[in-house]
């Protein structure tokens, strides 16, 4: 239903149309030509005041951009049949896309609630736009994300409370227990094909998806539903009793004791739901619920009681050694590993803090994967072949160093025959000595300190060493020492990039010792892999890696003291399997794989970031 006049496109209102679509977000990228080439292709209308745009049900056949006036967009509500109002629409925005994209009819009514002037884009200009211009397509995506945010965050805001829990206790089965959980939903009723769905937080597009993987015969109607009745919700009909009051709970052993951590059975449990959800840690404070941590992002368990001061001890105490308890009480921090045997192993630190005592258990794989499956470039696979030297792999704190080192290790072990003994803090993935005969060590169990263990390691006839983290100077000279023996030395460190490593590692030494360093760092450093994680588009990460790799020219400029310079020898050092940073996550982020905002969230260079996002987009445009 379209009440509006069609405006004649002539002289100064095709030059009005033209400049409002140069100044709008969704034309940023196109040059002059293009814009013209557009503006000669739409229809420009006006709408009285009170007259509908169009509505919802009917056939979606054009997309608008607002050019004067205003709007209010309109919809159904589901729990009661009145029309709610979802958004309003000014200069500048946009609207009918979803259900072109879909090929669905339009999901709203669109109203001027002010004489409006809008441009009319008919649903073959449009396609044609979103397929040949990429930055078209990525501007509506954009703008269509914060436009479904917006909305369901209206349609929260007009939940009424839910009475009681749902009667229908098969709507449960729909959905597992851990995806409850962490998106925070609940089916509340089926109608014919329609879900009623409610939500605790305005659902993304990610979520919606995500449950349509469970229900795909059922259309998703999202509602608000209030936090407390979330909760309510799960603790009757889901929760976990020994969680709901910790006084009431009497440690029991379990019918099967295969498959024990050695801790609390409350702990195993949630071990469990952790590894089924995807969790990467969970964090365990005095004063809190349990919360972990998914895809980056840290959420809260709903349906646990909060913990007391020293109920996280507790819960580990059972899984520590004297050794471990004796260690915590002299310094109130303690690392080590526990294992759900046949399931997985955690890292686990213990600490405390002001409000009692805390812990953090990182899961750990069981399976190593392999480089491929990680993703590491091609060349990383070189820097194995290297017979001695050192290997930097460097990232922040969780971006998956200890991932990467173990599928690297696992190369070796698979390909060539020599010694390899690790150095941990503590043993995060258990190899089996295949070509290789592989010893693990443990700091703390099985020698004091990565320093002493690398002493100890050059009378061990070693072809390998892993040293997991370069801590201090002392572990950094022996390392040196060792790489420049040799020996093959792999290594982290805590840096964002692959050239900030280096002067890291000078940066650690007096200086009148540094000139000897990066005389000894040129001669050993073979090469840096510097990570980092992305959240992907639709849910879960990526890694994404900078590699140095170190040539004559590079060491040279290690030895003068200008790293400053290495850059420009990896921008122009690509075949050797250099790579940049910033040009990965372009690469990424005009593929679509993570946004842009996420690029630049974890980029050390913004500035050339920018530049290179704009190649990319310049050079995907047509003519």
């Amino acid at each position: 239903m379209e009440l509006g006049k069609k405006v004649q496109l002539e002289g100064k209102a095709t030059e009005k149309v033209v400049r409002a679509m140069a100044a709008a977000d969704l034309f940023k990228g196109l040059n002059d030509k293009q814009i013209k080439r557009i503006a000669d292709a739409v229809e420009l209308f006006h709408y009285p005041e009170m007259s509908t745009v169009v509505e919802e049900a009917t056939p979606s056949d054009a997309f608008f951009i607002v050019l004067s006036g205003e709007l209010a967009v309109l919809a159904h509500h589901d729990r009661r049949n009145e029309l709610v109002e979802l958004a309003r629409l000014s200069a500048g925005d946009s609207f009918g896309e979803l259900g072109l994209l879909l090929n669905q009819p339009r999901f709203a009514t669109v109203r001027a609630t002010k004489a409006s002037i809008l441009i009319r884009m008919r649903a073959p200009i449009f396609e044609a736009l979103f397929e040949k211009i990429p930055e078209f397509g990525r501007s509506i995506c954009r703008a269509l994300a914060e436009k479904i945010s917006l909305t369901n965050q209206n349609l929260m805001r007009t939940a009424a409370p839910l009475a009681e829990t749902p009667a229908d206790e098969s709507l449960f089965d729909l959905l597992p227990l851990a995806f409850i959980q962490r998106y925070r939903v609940l089916p509340l009723s089926l109608e014919k094909n329609v879900l009623s769905l409610g939500c605790v937080d305005p659902p993304t597009p990610a979520t919606v998806g995500a449950v349509r993987h469970f229900t795909r015969a059922l259309e998703i109607h999202p509602v608000g539903l209030r936090p407390e009745d979330f909760d309510r919700v799960l603790r009757e009909r889901v929760g976990i009793e020994e969680w709901q009051d910790r006084e009431r709970h009497t440690p029991c052993e379990p019918a099967e004791p295969e498959g024990r951590s050695g801790a609390d059975p409350r702990l195993d449990e949630l071990l469990r739901r952790m590894l089924a959800e995807g969790a990467s840690d969970l964090h365990l404070s005095g004063g809190h619920r349990p919360r972990w941590r998914v895809d980056g992002s840290i959420m809260e368990l709903t349906d646990a009681a909060v913990l007391s001061e020293d109920a996280v001890l507790e819960l580990i105490r059972d899984a520590m050694t004297p050794d471990h308890l004796t260690t915590f009480e002299q310094t109130n921090d303690c690392d080590f590993s526990l294992e759900l045997p046949g399931e997985g192993r955690f890292r686990v630190n213990l600490f405390r803090d002001a409000g009692g005592i805390g812990a953090v258990l990182r899961a750990i794989p069981v399976k190593v994967l392999k480089m491929d499956q990680l993703g590491l470039p091609p060349v990383a696979r070189r820097l194995l072949d290297n017979p001695r030297g050192m290997v930097l792999v460097t990232g922040p704190t969780g971006c998956g160093k200890s991932t990467t080192l173990a599928a690297m290790i696992d190369e070796i072990n698979d390909k060539f025959d020599g010694h390899i003994i690790t150095l941990e803090d503590p043993i995060e993935f258990v190899h089996r000595s295949k070509s290789c005969l592989i010893n693990q060590r443990e700091i703390g169990c099985h020698t004091e300190g990565f320093h002493k263990g690398l002493r100890a390691a050059l009378r061990e006839d070693p072809d390998i060493v892993l040293v997991g983290e370069l801590r201090d100077l002392e572990t950094v000279s022996l390392a040196l020492e060792t790489a420049n023996t040799g020996h093959l030395v792999f290594a982290t460190l805590h840096t964002t990039t692959a050239i900030g490593s280096i002067a890291r590692i000078i940066d650690m030494f007096p200086q009148d010792q540094r000139a000897m360093v990066r005389a000894i760092l040129a001669d050993s450093l073979r090469g840096v892999i510097s990570q980092t994680l992305c959240r992907k588009i639709g849910g879960g990460r990526v890694g994404v890696y900078e590699v140095l790799v170190v040539n004559p020219a590079v060491s040279n400029l290690i030895r003068e003291s200008k790293t400053h310079q290495i850059e420009s020898l990896m921008q122009t050092g690509k075949a050797d399997g250099n790579q940049l940073l910033y040009e990965e996550l372009a690469q990424l982020s005009t593929a679509g794989v993570i946004t842009e905002k996420e690029a630049m969230a974890k980029t050390t260079n913004k500035k050339e970031l920018t530049k290179r996002l704009a190649g990319l987009a310049s050079r995907s445009l047509p003519s």
